[in-house]
């Protein structure tokens, strides 16, 4: 039997289904307690930073 094509709707739910599960992984990290999963050099680490010392600074 051959290789059959997806149709549309099929391609489209597996793009779909792949990018939120991407999102999705890329979103536990931000929790609050994983702070040590995040890599020290990360955009998140350094808004962080930033954003704590704006508060301590307005204190």
């Amino acid at each position: 039997m051959g290789v059959t094509r997806l149709k549309r709707k099929d391609r489209r739910n597996k793009t779909v289904s792949r990018l939120e599960v991407q999102f999705l992984k890329l979103g536990r990290n931000i929790e609050v307690g994983s702070r040590s999963k995040e890599p020290k050099n990360s955009q998140v680490t350094k808004n962080n930073a930033v954003l704590d010392k704006l508060t301590a600074e307005s204190k």
